[in-house]
């Protein structure tokens, strides 16, 4: 089969690789449908974090279950399934409080799993699941293709916007401000705006992305950035700041953004994978700031949003601007790396 393979920066490329087997009792084995390109994956396609030999890419996939462990029992051959970035056994005790990310026995896509076995990419043809039955979560039946883009949104992105909100604790009437303008920050504004959200500030320099902002639901759009951009968001929202910031990039300086930003007593979450981020927590002492938020349990939050997308009440899936064969890997990592493409969507 075919898988992208990252072999050292901007070395992507899709290679001939075994078919995956199942390894375990508890494994399936999905044909993959569609899978993505992330902003994480630009971290190690840049260089910027370092990879030790040819490295499997890819954690976002929807595909049809083709073979299962003897061991499951939620999904069968011929499911369609929406799998989480992560892979978790579903029993653990972390997985029962809903931290699944923290699974005693879960793991990354394109990594080993703890009994060392490959878990594959998801951006192949084909990939094995470990824990099939605590990872994979079966649609209601077989989607038509347009709902491909909806669903696969949910396999990271608009779950993790919508963690940002969760862990901010956005209650309806409040001002929200968005931190970051890609595919995250996007469905942070979408997940801001199903919690009744009254004001949300994106917070976007490029033309684009500002109008999808707007479309996700923003009603306001402050292009500055430091201290002119919180000064813009505190004059917004009533010369106080923000009661919610969701910051949605990871770096130090979105999250000095992000603390500009939130009023005193205000509440950021935050979700973009820290790189050189520092808090002060001086700062967050005086003006009783509160920072909470993390990796997002995505499959906490499958089941709900999947019955969303399938009645057509929620549509995160235009976060997708460009559409790649998977022949075309390297021009999809080329588009993000180059902000031609908010988030690129691969046809398997």
């Amino acid at each position: 089969m075919r898988a992208t393979v990252l072999s050292g920066p901007f070395d992507i490329h899709l290679d001939a690789v075994p078919e995956p087997d199942l390894r375990e009792d508890t494994d399936a084995i999905v044909r993959v449908v569609a899978a993505c390109v992330c902003g994480s994956d630009l971290w190690r396609y840049r260089g910027l974090s370092p990879v030790d030999g040819p490295t499997r890419m890819g954690h976002e996939f929807i595909g049809v279950v083709e073979r299962t462990g003897s061991r499951v029992s939620t999904v069968t051959p011929g499911d369609f399934v929406v799998a989480p970035f992560t892979f978790s056994d579903g029993t653990c005790a972390l997985c029962r409080l809903g931290v699944h990310t923290s699974c005693v026995n879960g793991g990354g896509w394109g990594g080993r799993d703890r009994q060392g076995h490959l878990a594959d990419g998801a951006q192949g043809e084909l990939i094995r699941v470990p824990w099939a039955d605590g990872t994979l979560m079966p649609t209601p039946g077989e989607p038509p293709e347009e709902l491909y883009p909806h669903l696969l949104a949910l396999s990271d992105v608009f779950c993790t916007g919508h963690h940002a909100a969760v862990s901010a604790g956005v209650t309806a009437g409040s001002t929200v401000a968005v931190v970051g303008d890609g595919a995250v920050g996007l469905s942070a504004i979408l997940a801001a705006g199903r919690m009744h959200a009254d004001r949300i500030i994106a917070m976007s320099r490029h033309p684009d992305r500002q109008q999808l902002a707007r479309e996700f639901g923003a009603t306001d759009v402050v292009a500055e950035r430091g201290k002119d951009g919180a000064a813009r968001v505190h004059e917004i929202a009533g010369g106080i700041g923000a009661d919610y910031v969701l910051e949605c990039v990871g770096t130090g300086d979105a999250m000095d953004q992000a603390m500009r930003s939130a009023r005193p007593g205000g509440r950021i979450g935050f979700v973009g994978l820290p790189h050189d981020v520092t808090l002060r927590p001086n700062v967050m002492f005086g003006l009783n700031i509160g920072v909470a938020g993390g990796v997002a349990p995505v499959r906490h939050y499958l089941s709900e949003f999947i019955d969303r997308v399938w009645e057509g009440s929620l549509r995160p899936g235009a976060v997708f601007d460009q559409t790649f064969p998977l022949d075309e890997v390297d021009a999809a990592y080329r588009a993000m790396h180059e902000r031609r493409s908010v988030k690129a969507f691969l046809r398997v």
